[in-house]
């Protein structure tokens, strides 16, 4: 693994900036309940390894693949890999971020054991296509930020890593945290998941008690402002709240978050120079937890950033913004906001 502060600075601010998407070669810029839906996609429809004798999925590209059987050797994206193993679908190989950080998990691998995995490579643009194809992979499985690109697949090579298995894309922007929440259940279920297996009850159960929770946290506390930011060396990134899956299921819950200014044509955040970083007032602040963002004792070397009455107050939580779309994934994350906002106080 390339080590993080080591990452060439285009790419990393480039990530940044993305806040997780890819489109047209460049680096641009989150599921109704089980009783408000019917199991379909607004794109397409997934079968199980019992339809017609064989496996068939639709994604959110409205791309269909078709299988003799359910695939057994997948290869997914960190986040997608640490979703369906929540689902007890396990991968045979992983690419993105997932080596640990200080000694502790990486964010984006859940609670995958990485060490038992095939790392096709962590930084932006790298990714191993020799080990890739020994693999022999069935299924490669990503996000998209939105689609129809392939999260960390890289520009170069792509027509060859697409070429060895079909794919399987989970869009991961603009539209509600629930949605991604219910395909990943979606395409979990149809690798042979077993959707009432009691982790996965007990999970969904989780989440949603911590949903009402949070909605309950943000009208005992009305108007607490609340920002999304993540930081490079250069500027404050401040999130555009409809763009990410969770920051838009947050806003459903009443939370009032900040709302950065679309100021490019991908519209997921608002580009701040470290001098002007307090254009927005906010009581709390909810900082990037990824790899290639700066950590908030990184943050602290920036003078106007400890100015900001949030900062000063004490008043920050980690913002997972690549947390696996599972409820397993997301119930701590909504529990720590809820916990948050409870004990944040307003600041003039």
């Amino acid at each position: 693994m390339i080590p993080r502060r080591a990452l060439p600075a285009p790419s990393r601010r480039a990530l940044l900036a993305a806040g997780g998407a890819l489109g047209g070669g460049a680096l641009l810029a989150a599921c109704g309940s089980d009783d408000e839906t019917d199991g379909s996609s607004p794109s397409g429809e997934s079968g199980g390894p019992g339809d017609s004798g064989g496996w068939a999925f639709t994604d959110d590209r409205g791309e269909t693949v078709t299988l003799d059987q359910a695939p057994r050797n997948i290869v997914a994206f960190v986040s997608s890999a640490a979703a369906l193993h929540d689902y007890g679908i396990e991968c045979a190989g992983i690419f993105g971020p997932s080596s640990p950080i200080d000694g502790e998990p990486n964010p984006q691998a859940g609670d995958l054991d990485v060490s038992r995995l095939t790392s096709l490579g962590e930084a932006w643009g790298e990714f191993d296509i020799e080990t890739y194809a020994r693999l022999e992979p069935d299924l490669l499985v990503s996000n998209m930020f939105p689609p129809p690109d392939l999260w960390f697949v890289p520009e170069e090579g792509r027509d060859e890593i697409l070429s060895l298995a079909p794919s399987v894309g989970i869009a991961g922007a603009r539209t509600s945290l629930l949605d991604p929440l219910r395909r990943y259940a979606d395409l979990a279920e149809s690798l042979g998941a077993d959707m009432n297996a009691d982790a996965v009850t007990q999970a969904r159960t989780r989440f949603e008690e911590a949903s009402e929770g949070l909605r309950q946290a943000a009208r005992d506390n009305p108007g607490l402002r609340v920002m999304a930011v993540t930081g490079d060396d250069q500027q404050l990134y401040v999130a555009v709240p409809d763009s990410y899956t969770d920051l838009h299921y947050f806003k459903d819950l009443g939370v009032e978050l900040v709302e950065g200014r679309k100021v490019d044509e991908w519209g997921f955040w608002e580009f701040l120079s470290w001098e002007n970083a307090d254009t927005y007032h906010a009581d709390l602040i909810m900082i990037d937890n990824r790899t290639q963002a700066l950590t908030p004792e990184e943050l602290a070397t920036k003078p106007t950033w400890n100015r900001l009455p949030a900062v000063a107050a004490g008043q920050t939580v980690p913002w997972s913004m690549e947390e696996r779309y599972t409820h397993a994934g997301y119930a701590p994350v909504v529990e720590q906001l809820a916990d948050a906002i409870r004990d944040a106080r307003k600041l003039s």
